[in-house]
C-alpha cells in the first residue's frame, strides 16, 4: 500500500540514496536529484545526470525508484538535462565527503590541487582521465600517493 508522500518525505528518502561510483556521497550531495514534485499522490523526480552518456545515470534512476518504493511511495523518474549539470551543484558537505574519502573536490581548473590525504599543494596531473570521465588523476609530491580530482564542469 502505498502512502500520499510530501515533499520533504521524498527528499528524505533521496538524502539516503548513495551515488553508484563514489558510494559516501548521496545523490543530493552530488547534486543530481534536480526537481522534486508531488502530484497526484505520485513522487516525481527529476535527475540530471553528471555528464551526457553517464553509464551510472541508468542505475541512479533504478535506485532512486527502488529507494521511494521501498519508503511506500509511488514513484516517478526522469531526466532533466537542460542546464546540464555542474560541479558547482555539489553541496559543501558533499565537497567534503570527497575530500575524506580521498576524491580533491572540483575547484577552477587554474588551482592546484590540494593532496586530500595531507593538504599539500605540491601536486601534479598524471592523466586527464581517472577513474571515471568526470575525474583526472594525480599525484601529491610530498605525501607521494595518487589521487582523483573532480574535474571542474
Amino acid at each position: 500500500m502505498t502512502t500520499a508522500p510530501t515533499r520533504e518525505t521524498v527528499w528524505s528518502v533521496l538524502r539516503t540514496v548513495p551515488d553508484p561510483e563514489i558510494p559516501v556521497l548521496s545523490l543530493v550531495d552530488l547534486g543530481v536529484i534536480r526537481e522534486v514534485a508531488v502530484e497526484a499522490g505520485v513522487a516525481k523526480v527529476g535527475i540530471t545526470p553528471t555528464y551526457s552518456g553517464c553509464p551510472a545515470t541508468a542505475v541512479i534512476k533504478s535506485d532512486v525508484r527502488a529507494a521511494l518504493e521501498l519508503a511506500g511511495l509511488t514513484a516517478s523518474v526522469y531526466d532533466v538535462l537542460s542546464p546540464p549539470w555542474t560541479t558547482a551543484w555539489i553541496t559543501p558537505e558533499g565537497c567534503e565527503k570527497l575530500r575524506q574519502y580521498g576524491i580533491a573536490p572540483p575547484q577552477p581548473a587554474t588551482e592546484v590541487p590540494a593532496c586530500p590525504l595531507c593538504g599539500s599543494h605540491y601536486t601534479e596531473l598524471l592523466s586527464e582521465f581517472g577513474s571515471t570521465p568526470c575525474k583526472s588523476m594525480h599525484r601529491c609530491c610530498a605525501c607521494l600517493e595518487p589521487f582523483d580530482r573532480f574535474k571542474c564542469i
